[in-house]
């Protein structure tokens, strides 16, 4: 008798995510299992925990999960859990904090696309700013994009000190180059825009962050994506359903929250459909979410 599946979900923050909940379960999970405020030293303990009570044909129907809100713990996390095991104790482990992997590779994804439809063009070369970039979204977004070429402008709301702190890290841990710059003002947004191709907004909900007037003075910008499905909206004139529609009286092309969200909810159900599937452990984490959300885009 095939034993039961089960999915251990680990998470720095005070609860679970009930998200999580649902889409492992919809995913095809048989048991959820939560640990909650686990610090980084418990990961490996928790895990082998987890592996050793079982026997080989019994780890492979486990996994484990990696929740929290901070992306670097996360990947820290998962390094921790995975060190943590070797064959034939291994199974799954999938990081998404706060859903940001797999949002984030589900906006570059399409932006990625629509650059490719209307453009002809990749993100190679491309200037790309971030607005909310020190939020788990937006970070992860910039650093998928930097990994394909693109010159990433990091935007700074008030510090552009802690954010250049946290560039530093990204820039040295994954080898790439992210500059920051002042978005404090219209006048530096204005600045920003002047020289980007693309903008992603990933900012807190119901702020709009770019209005019409600084959309039409930015004459070299291609695509614009935007995460906020409150009202008002990060990016004006991008609707929440828009995937690919030219913004009025421009020739941008806007990508809104639900048509990022819905290649986000994709990308999860399948990696988690993954963790159950495959033929040997998978390790999952926002470079996994973005190559799925690639292939997604194609069928």
């Amino acid at each position: 008798m095939e034993k039961v599946s089960i999915l251990h979900l680990i998470t720095a923050a005070k609860n679970a995510s009930p998200f999580d909940v649902n889409m492992a379960f919809d995913a095809g999970f048989d048991k959820i299992m939560s640990y909650t405020n686990v610090a980084l030293s418990e990961v490996a303990g928790l895990t082998q925990d987890a592996i050793f009570s079982r026997s080989p044909s019994g780890v492979k129907r486990e996994g484990v999960f990696i929740g929290g809100r901070d992306i670097d713990l996360a990947m820290q996390m998962l390094n921790a859990s995975k060190n943590a095991m070797f064959a034939p104790f291994a199974c799954a482990v999938f990081a998404d904090p706060s859903g940001a992997f797999t949002t984030a590779a589900a906006m570059i994804a399409k932006v990625e696309f629509h650059l490719k439809k209307q453009f002809n063009e990749d993100l190679a070369g491309k200037t790309l700013s971030v607005f909310g970039a020190l939020g788990p979204v937006g970070s992860c977004a910039a650093i998928i994009a930097a990994l394909q070429g693109a010159k990433i402008q990091l935007v700074a709301h008030r510090s552009v000190a802690d954010l250049e702190q946290k560039a530093a890290v990204w820039n040295s841990q994954y080898a790439i180059h992210m500059q920051v710059v002042s978005g404090a003002s219209d006048m530096s947004k204005q600045e920003i825009l002047a020289d980007s191709e693309i903008v992603i907004c990933a900012a807190a909900a119901g702020v709009e962050v770019i209005g019409t007037a600084l959309l039409q003075n930015a004459k070299h910008l291609k695509v614009a994506a935007d995460v906020n499905a409150v009202p008002p909206l990060g990016v004006q004139g991008i609707g929440v359903s828009d995937d690919g529609v030219q913004i009025a009286n421009s020739q941008i092309y806007g990508i809104g929250a639900l048509a990022i969200g819905q290649l986000k909810y994709s990308t999860q159900h399948g990696l988690l459909k993954q963790m159950l599937s495959a033929d040997k452990p998978q390790v999952l984490e926002f470079m996994s979410a973005f190559n799925l959300a690639r292939e997604l885009l194609k069928k």
